[in-house]
């Protein structure tokens, strides 16, 4: 019962407000079109304030044992690689196949994913996730411009540099570089006996603060308020083998061969279930449409591995659970 409790406690709240998001569409309050607009706000403004305040949270990066982030850097790489040819089985039509290829080892990391290991492990979880994010959404972001790349039916020659650029521009990215730097100043005031902290310009510290708190809740209601449960028949067999693989396959062996071989903490399995079991990326959907990709299937895996990792991201939280990992 302390494992079932502790897992519906995990995932329900965001269940929940993923679910009054669609609600709140429904009746006309928060409509689709809305959604979307407050979206990009969510992932350019209020999710990099939240990565930025975790990095500079972390009192020592030193004292992170930094094997579990080469691991998911190790496994995100395979699962990358194997996803090209699997991806040619499962569909004939090109304009699908980078889309099923990103669903593999792309997830929703920093949407769900912070926000579930804040519930698993509490803010004492963050730093293990936030380091993580470091690699975890370098790695997504170019190997989804990769395969989405590879996969064009007009071939074009890979930009490598454009590659680049992307990941350099991404807010995560900067959130992540900008929170390292103040990590790094700060330990250099600490030599020097400098007594000054981000901390100590108040207003500063609390508008950064009250962003990033609005981030998680915000972030969920534009999600349930862009969900449209239209089923396409021509699309069931990618949707079914994307849901399946992003909610359960790849998840089950990046858990499972973690827990098997290594002795990672409970917080860095948190991390781990936040980069393996969520859903795949919101941002996935636009990102293939604009690489002549099949956007409508990209949205489609956005809705249905949301919806079934409600479920699935249940079921690890509570297994872990069981076997006293948390």
């Amino acid at each position: 019962m302390d494992a079932f409790l502790f897992a519906f406690g995990a995932v329900m709240p965001l269940v929940l407000i993923v679910a009054l998001g669609y609600y709140l569409k429904k009746i006309g309050l928060f409509p689709a079109d809305l959604g979307k607009s407050v979206n990009k706000v969510v992932f350019k403004i209020l999710i990099p304030a939240t990565v930025f305040l975790n990095i500079y949270k972390i009192d020592d990066v030193g004292d992170v044992d930094p094997t579990y982030i080469i691991y998911v850097a190790i496994v995100t790489t395979a699962v990358f690689l194997i996803s090209l040819p699997l991806s040619s089985l499962i569909t004939q039509k090109a304009d699908r196949r980078g889309v099923i290829s990103q669903v593999m080892y792309r997830s929703n990391y920093a949407l769900i994913g912070l926000s579930v290991v804040e519930l698993i492990c509490g803010e004492g979880g963050l730093a293990e996730a936030a380091l993580l994010s470091v690699v975890s959404v370098s790695l997504f972001n170019a190997f989804a411009v990769i395969s989405l790349s590879v996969f064009k039916e007009e071939k074009t020659k890979i930009n490598f540099k454009g590659i680049l650029v992307d990941i350099l521009k991404n807010p995560l990215i900067i959130a992540i570089a900008l929170g390292l730097v103040c990590l790094l100043v700060r330990k250099i005031f600490v030599f020097y006996e400098i007594d000054f902290r981000i901390s100590h310009i108040t207003p500063v510290f609390k508008a950064i603060s009250y962003i990033s708190n609005a981030a998680t809740p915000v972030a969920l209601l534009c999600l349930g308020a862009q969900f449209e449960f239209s089923a396409i028949k021509t699309m069931r067999k990618e949707i079914i083998c994307g849901v399946l693989l992003r909610t359960l396959i790849v998840p089950a062996l990046g858990l499972g061969i973690a827990y098997l071989f290594f002795d990672f903490s409970g917080a860095m399995f948190a991390a781990m279930i936040a980069a393996f079991a969520t859903p795949v990326s919101v941002s996935s959907a636009p990102m293939a449409q604009e690489m002549g990709g099949d956007g409508e299937l990209a949205g489609q895996l956005v809705l249905w591995t949301t919806a079934t990792s409600s479920v699935t991201l249940f079921a690890f939280i509570y297994f872990l659970r069981l076997l006293g990992v948390f």
